[in-house]
């Protein structure tokens, strides 16, 4: 099993560059960063995880800080866990991953959500209730432009004629897309769109062998099961290995490059056992 880590990568923290080269020098598979354009001051809508972190106020652009992580390491795995596609146009991000992916040479793993803050996708213009159909659409029309000459789609929320986008990604067909959510609605488009799964760490280990072996009845055992934002507890990791997590990415809290250094000394410690 693989370990990442996942953070947030802010204003108040490490610098990516720094992070990444620790990263891949301590023996980490991969790193992953959230995604927010903003945070409404005025909200109802709840954080998933109880009190809102700070880093969800001021995480950095995610593939500008993945765009230079790229450029101090090169085994490193570059991920988004999870990037908010719904408030992206879809040409648009097509070109910023294929571009990542080239200069990472095929290092980007796409993570994606439908998102928990209502209000923030409300201010894109998305509506919530329509908001999985349209991150279904957009993961099919942006495999159509990563591997296509003249990609065109035509669908209920995505809809353009023929265009030309360069550059293509290294990784082919395209690069690797992860999704979380488990839900029906979302398990479907995990079987029928993605590459892995990215479920969060409190999902049973039971749940995570059903899901491998639902994922198998459809005929999709190559997909990687990802199990992100784990505390350091081995006696978890050892579970989530034995219920058959690819990877699991550690929680990282945001913190100066000095106390995020020494944070990173204690817990490649603690998983060099598990590897």
């Amino acid at each position: 099993m693989d370990f990442g880590i996942a953070t947030s990568v802010t204003d108040e923290g490490i610098r990516p560059h720094v992070l990444a080269a620790a990263l891949e020098e301590k023996g980490f598979a991969s790193l992953y960063l959230p995604e927010h354009s903003h945070i409404p001051v005025s909200r109802e809508s709840p954080y998933p995880g109880g009190e809102l972190p700070r880093g969800a106020l001021r995480n950095l652009d995610p593939f500008v800080a993945l765009a230079a992580a790229a450029t101090v390491t090169s085994t490193l795995r570059l991920g988004t866990a999870v990037a908010l596609m719904i408030q992206r146009d879809v040409l648009y991000t097509a070109k910023e991953i294929a571009s990542l992916d080239l200069l990472s040479n095929g290092r980007v793993i796409f993570g994606v959500g439908a998102g928990w803050n209502i209000e923030e996708m409300r201010n894109h213009g998305v509506e919530p209730r329509t908001r999985g159909a349209l991150l279904t659409e957009q993961l099919q029309a942006l495999k159509e432009i990563w591997t296509r000459d003249e990609a065109e789609f035509h669908g209920k929320h995505i809809d353009f004629d023929p265009v030309y986008s360069w550059p293509k990604p290294v990784r082919k067909p395209h690069p690797p897309i992860y999704v979380a959510g488990q839900g029906p609605a979302g398990l479907k488009r995990l079987a029928e769109h993605a590459d892995g799964w990215l479920p969060h760490f409190v999902t049973p280990p039971e749940e995570l062998r059903r899901v491998r072996s639902w994922l198998a009845d459809q005929g999709r055992e190559d997909v990687r099961i990802s199990v992100f934002g784990a505390p350091a507890d081995p006696g978890l990791l050892r579970r989530l290995a034995a219920a058959g997590a690819d990877e699991v990415s550690l929680t990282l809290p945001t913190l100066p490059e000095a106390e995020t250094l020494e944070r990173l000394d204690e817990l490649a410690k603690t998983i060099e056992p598990l590897r």
